[in-house]
């Protein structure tokens, strides 16, 4: 038997929802305030506490923005993805690959295997932002062979930048999604070192 909702509930459930698939975690409550235009945070959390009460979601304890649907629970899974400093999406650059800590995601989001090897960068420069990936975005990362097409954290002749992977006649090269910026070809040794699976935005 489904739970009765409110209107405003139901928008809600749906704002979550819509904001897990498009960037695979849940809002802040400081974000359904503003989206909302609650007069407080407080006001979120007694929204989100209500959607728990009645059983349409199930927030993980410590974890603050982890949010699951019962519904999904089997095939979901929460899992850390660790952080590894800053990628150029400029020209490229040295980048030392030292963890920074960690982000929870619903790997089932992603739509990824949960055997996945998945890691993260922050990201610096414009060059990507035709693609809207912006400088101070985080971008997630999975340890595979790319596509054409697919945009990439590479090591291109020992520097390491955020670009799209491109194959013509045969040899792959990089190219910015900002027309101001060269494409790079390599020439000694292009290496994949990911390929992009999400993109997350800190809200203004």
């Amino acid at each position: 038997m489904q739970p009765t909702l409110t209107r405003r509930q139901q928008e809600i459930l749906e704002y979550l929802r819509k904001s897990q698939r498009q960037t695979g975690i849940m809002p802040s409550t400081r974000e359904l305030q503003h989206y909302f235009g609650f007069a407080s945070q407080t006001a979120a959390m007694s929204h989100l506490r209500a959607l728990e009460r009645k059983g349409v979601i199930q927030r993980i304890p410590g974890k603050a923005r982890a949010v699951v649907f019962p519904e999904e629970l089997d095939r979901g899974e929460i899992v850390d993805i660790p952080v590894y400093g800053h990628i150029a999406a400029g020209m490229a650059q040295d980048v030392e690959q030292e963890r920074q800590g960690c982000i929870s995601m619903d790997i089932s989001a992603l739509g990824i295997p949960r055997n996945a090897r998945t890691f993260a960068l922050k990201v610096r420069g414009d060059s990507m932002i035709d693609a809207h990936i912006c400088s101070g975005d985080t971008v997630i990362l999975e340890f595979r062979e790319p596509r054409k097409g697919d945009i990439v954290a590479a090591l291109i002749d020992g520097e390491t930048t955020l670009k799209r992977y491109v194959v013509e006649n045969g040899k792959p090269f990089l190219r910015a999604e900002n027309v101001d910026f060269p494409d790079l070809i390599p020439a000694r040794e292009l290496i994949i070192q990911g390929v992009l699976v999400a993109l997350l935005r800190q809200a203004a």
